[in-house]
């Protein structure tokens, strides 16, 4: 199972995000033929309409209703296991920002990463690779590692 941050469902969603095609065509083989499952927290998509909707990131952003409706549509994919935070990932968060010294600007990489590391999630799914790389538990996925 692949854990998803919010650059692959931005790069799947937005045709002007950095990898859109790339990371479209990876997802929608892989769901035709079934090949991969993939892990969903929710903060993931709280970020996702928070950015997809923002004009200064976006020429063409979404409306808030039309991000509201992709994200339920993730949530209920087939292929989406839903992945809530606990108080395991709680803990293991609040390790981490002290272990690695990390500030106010990583609080939520962490604890997105704390929660799939939690549950047993061991693949990555992000182009931002050096904001989780730190923890040294995850592998990341090649297509989805785009670069503008």
């Amino acid at each position: 199972m692949i854990g998803l941050d919010t650059t692959v469902l931005l790069a799947y969603e937005l045709r002007e995000a950095v990898g859109h095609a790339t990371v479209r065509a990876h997802i929608t083989e892989a769901s035709r033929t079934c090949r991969e499952q993939y892990a969903l927290a929710p903060q993931v998509l709280q970020e996702f309409l928070h950015v997809a909707t923002d004009p200064r990131r976006f020429e063409h952003p979404l409306s808030m209703d039309d991000a509201l409706h992709r994200c339920r549509v993730w949530w209920d994919s087939a292929e989406v296991i839903h992945c809530h935070p606990g108080n395991r990932a709680w803990e293991l968060a609040w390790a981490w920002m002290r272990e690695f010294r990390l500030g106010r600007k990583r609080i939520l990489d962490t604890y997105l990463a704390a929660t799939y590391h939690a549950i047993g999630i061991r693949e990555l799914a992000t182009a931002n690779t050096g904001d989780f790389a730190v923890f040294q538990v995850f592998d990341f996925e090649p297509w989805a590692m785009v670069s503008g």
